[in-house]
């Protein structure tokens, strides 16, 4: 049985949502269980987010600067690659594609990769630019807490080759025929262009993750905005019902989509979805609003559970309720982050007992 929420339902009490969500949680679960039949093709921005930690040790007698003692260096997939290994991590069976430098951060990426199962055939090697690298650098006294000093990007501003972004395209076509859905995961960073986007778009379910110009992927199945990024796209701010909802209409409008979820941070999340020539929308509240440590990366833990959610047969709601559960998770830790299907369900177990 497919679960549907009713039409036009603008804002969603938690004790109504639980009521929907508790006699129905075998559906979720067995949801969940599928994760594994599904065949993804993320098509990102890949980035390597490395972290470097260490004690403070002294002032430097070279310019009034930290000295640190290194302690450990963690590495770790950012960008779009976060979506990928949000999806692999998932149980997925992921092909990624992309471009790195010829460089030890692009092995770093590559190896992170394999050993998590995830194809990297269509990983492209760039001879011309780095692979995109932030590397976060923190330090801490003795016994107090480490707090980051400084970042440092490593990326270029030029396109890549246009040899590059030819091939990188013709791996696309090859694999479209192969999988359930293509995730585009855009952080502006290059990949990106007018060839690799045709491409991407050959397949029947598109779901589409850009900070930015929603309106190049014209006819993509979803796209998942959060917040800043609907108002820019829409030109005006959401601050009310009534705009968000204009906004949802106008964003389907520019955008040729089926599907449309914003999301909202602590005030959850709302999708919009064409039904003949009616908008249906509905809101979910947020899993979690107290325990948030660091947001980076949960838009890319949404799409991941998401995308899962719609090719093993979930409605657009109930995926949508699967992605807003495992950002739930990945919020409460630290930097990038991931979560997998135990402690979803988990989570959703106990969701549903603390709200009952």
């Amino acid at each position: 049985m497919t679960l549907s929420p009713k039409k036009r339902v603008k804002m969603t009490s938690y004790s109504s949502f639980i009521s929907q969500l508790a006699p129905n949680s075998d559906r979720f679960f067995s949801l969940l269980d599928r994760f594994n039949q599904a065949k993804i093709l993320v098509i990102g921005d890949l980035t390597l987010d490395e972290f470097l930690t260490g004690q403070v040790e002294r002032i430097s007698r070279e310019a009034p600067v930290l000295i640190l003692r290194h302690e450990n260096t963690r590495q770790i997939p950012g960008g779009g690659a976060n979506a990928v290994y949000n999806l692999a991590k998932l149980g997925a069976n992921v092909k990624v594609a992309g471009l790195v430098g010829k460089d030890i951060q692009g092995e770093a990426l590559r190896h992170i990769f394999e050993q998590a199962g995830i194809e990297t055939k269509g990983i492209l090697l760039d001879s011309d630019r780095p692979t995109v690298t932030k590397t976060r650098i923190s330090g801490h006294a003795r016994q107090s807490v480490t707090q980051q000093i400084v970042r440092v990007d490593r990326k270029s501003d030029e396109l890549p080759d246009l040899k590059l972004q030819q091939d990188l395209a013709e791996y696309i076509y090859q694999e479209c025929s192969n999988v359930d859905a293509v995730v585009c995961s855009d952080y502006g960073d290059g990949v990106f262009t007018p060839s690799v986007i045709k491409a991407s778009l050959t397949h029947s379910q598109v779901i589409v993750d850009t900070q930015k110009d929603l309106n190049r992927y014209q006819g993509a199945t979803l796209f998942t905005p959060n917040l800043p990024e609907a108002e820019l796209a829409v030109g005006y701010s959401i601050k009310t019902p009534e705009t968000l909802q204009q906004a949802g209409e106008d964003l389907l409008y520019l955008t040729g989509a089926k599907l449309m979820l914003i999301t909202r941070g602590e005030e959850g999340m709302t999708g919009f979805e064409r039904k003949g020539e009616e908008i249906v929308s509905w809101h979910i509240p947020a899993f979690n609003r107290t325990d948030v440590f660091d947001v980076t990366g949960a838009g890319d833990t949404v799409v991941a559970a998401l995308t899962l959610g719609l090719c093993v047969g979930g409605s657009f709601w109930e995926a949508a309720i699967l992605g807003n559960l495992a950002a739930s998770l990945v919020v409460r830790q630290f930097g990038t982050a991931t979560t997998s299907i135990e402690e979803m369900k988990e989570a959703f177990k106990l969701f549903l007992e603390e709200g009952i």
